[in-house]
């Protein structure tokens, strides 16, 4: 057996999920199944894909599907008969194929991997699935390169060839192609509409070591730039500072030392001008002449509105996560408080499974409780939850 399959073995045994299993659990009840799907970024690409795959895969007698991030399939297509077929083994809108949950299959392992993979019949985990084959690849957010879901066929022997991957790889790009065009289209948009007040820097910190800056109605359309890891932080503090900080003041939120980096600072911040052109970076206090919006700003905004879903949503990971700059740990720990105790409150399960799957959270054990108590008894989520309690248990000494 192939290494990838046999660690993804390993991985949904230490989840708890059983090789006799018939299902998967429903993570998407029907009733908020279109919902999530008009929210989704797949949304606007998921014609296109059906168009160049989902006839396709009618045709062999397979179906295509795509799921989230979180590994619920949003969209399962293909005939009625392949379709009954598809329900007997749990495959079907609303399910979620986390390996962790499912047990080993492409779906989860591309994204476990974040890489095109297949599973040919018996590598598949639960003896229920392993007349099946399937092949996935993922696909990525074209602005952010953030993981956006799997696009997957699923079927018989037919699929594991090498042009299936390939018709999946190349129907993944096209979609990452048509999400770019879509996100130009709105650039382009804003950029033709007159802003009333002046400039604007859109900030993007969260789950990233290098943030993105987009800085429009500065006379051109919209820029955007890749920030270093120094700028980075110099930004997202001047962000949530819009009173300015000075000289001092930055530098005691940088560096961890004090008095260190002072002509460090300096060079960084003649440099940091230079790279946003303009006056958009005031002096004495340091601050932003332009509005500023931030993504973590957004998240602090739907926390203190009560609006914990939407608060999830924006969430795409720790502030600046590699950073050491005391004032950026400071920010990040925060914002992660807020979040993580509204969470602890809501006894909202599938949110908390957000929160768990996430490599920032797969480690809480609070949180692991908490999502127990909130699914009751009888939920199939149940020996996943169990499974990952006992792990930590282990690694805790517990």
């Amino acid at each position: 057996m192939r290494s990838a399959v046999v660690d993804s073995w390993h991985r949904s045994a230490s989840a708890g999920v059983r090789p006799d299993a018939a299902s998967v659990p429903i993570t998407v009840p029907e009733s908020d199944l279109k919902d999530r799907r008009d929210a989704h970024p797949l949304a606007r690409a998921f014609p296109l894909l059906d168009e160049v795959l989902g006839h396709a895969a009618r045709d062999c007698d397979a179906v295509m599907a795509v799921s989230d991030a979180e590994g619920n399939l949003l969209w399962v297509c293909g005939t009625p008969t392949t379709l009954r077929r598809c329900e007997a083994i749990g495959f079907v809108e609303g399910s979620n194929w986390d390996e962790r949950l499912a047990g080993t299959n492409a779906p989860g392992l591309a994204l476990a991997l974040d890489q095109p993979v297949s599973i040919v019949r018996d590598e598949h985990f639960r003896s229920s699935v392993q007349g099946w084959s399937c092949a996935a690849a993922p696909i990525h957010d074209p602005g952010t390169n953030a993981l956006l879901g799997v696009l997957d066929i699923t079927g018989g022997d037919q699929i594991v060839v090498p042009q299936t991957m390939a018709m999946i790889r190349a129907a993944a790009r096209m979609a990452e192609l048509e999400l770019a065009r879509d996100l130009l289209s709105r650039q382009d948009r804003r950029a033709a509409v007159p802003s009333a007040a002046g400039p604007r820097l859109v900030m993007e910190g969260l789950g990233r070591s290098d943030a993105l800056l987009t800085v429009e109605g500065a006379g051109g359309a919209p820029q955007t730039l890749r920030l270093s890891p120094r700028h980075s932080e110099i930004l997202m503090l001047l962000g949530s500072s819009p009173q300015g900080l000075s000289g001092d003041e930055l530098a005691v939120l940088l560096y961890a030392e004090d008095g260190a980096g002072s002509s460090t600072l300096r060079a960084e911040l003649n440099r940091l001008r230079h790279l946003l052109g303009g006056d958009l970076l005031a002096s004495r206090p340091y601050r932003l002449t332009a509005q500023v919006t931030g993504d973590w700003l957004t998240v602090e905004a739907m926390l203190a509105a009560g609006d914990l879903r939407a608060a999830m949503r924006a969430y795409g990971g720790p502030v600046l996560p590699r950073s050491t700059a005391p004032g950026v740990v400071r920010l990040r720990e925060s914002l992660e408080s807020q979040l993580r105790e509204a969470l602890l409150r809501s006894r909202e399960a599938d949110l908390m499974s957000q929160w768990t799957r996430s490599t920032w959270g797969a480690d809480d054990y609070e949180m692991w409780q908490a999502q127990r108590r909130a699914v009751g008894t009888t939920s199939p989520m149940l020996p996943l939850i169990d499974g990952q309690l006992a792990r930590l248990d282990r690694d805790l000494g517990l």
